[in-house]
């Protein structure tokens, strides 16, 4: 089993910074690959950002391209979100997920996820 714990939202005003962590304890999850998605009311779920298990490959949706950053660190078993020049849109409960089967861009295919974290970008 694993458990991820996502921290670091909040309210930023657009235009700054912010970096989401999740932490992935249980099994070895260095060997998984993860990804974040990303909720807003009213909305599906959507895919964010994505990263291999060694980290040498990332993908990004088109919306936050050039602006979020996804990387990890698996000596601490942390996966992390930097978000860059956030948006109001950018508005949403953020989770982590991990163990992807098959296309990683989409949530049915991952088999555990955080409780997710709230983010709110102000004007």
């Amino acid at each position: 089993q694993v458990q991820l714990v996502e921290s670091g939202g909040g309210l930023v005003q657009a235009g700054g910074s912010l970096r989401l962590s999740c932490a992935a304890s249980g099994r070895t999850v260095s060997r998984y690959a993860m990804g974040w998605f990303r909720q807003a009311p009213g909305k599906e779920r959507e895919f964010v950002a994505g990263i291999s298990w060694s980290g040498g490959t990332t993908y990004y949706a088109d919306s936050v391209k050039d602006r979020f950053f996804i990387s990890r660190d698996n000596a601490v078993n942390t996966v992390y979100l930097q978000m860059n020049r956030p948006k109001t849109e950018d508005t949403a409960v953020y989770y982590c997920a991990a163990d992807p089967r098959g296309d990683s861009r989409r949530e049915v295919n991952y088999n555990y996820w955080g409780q997710g974290t709230q983010v709110t970008v102000s004007s």
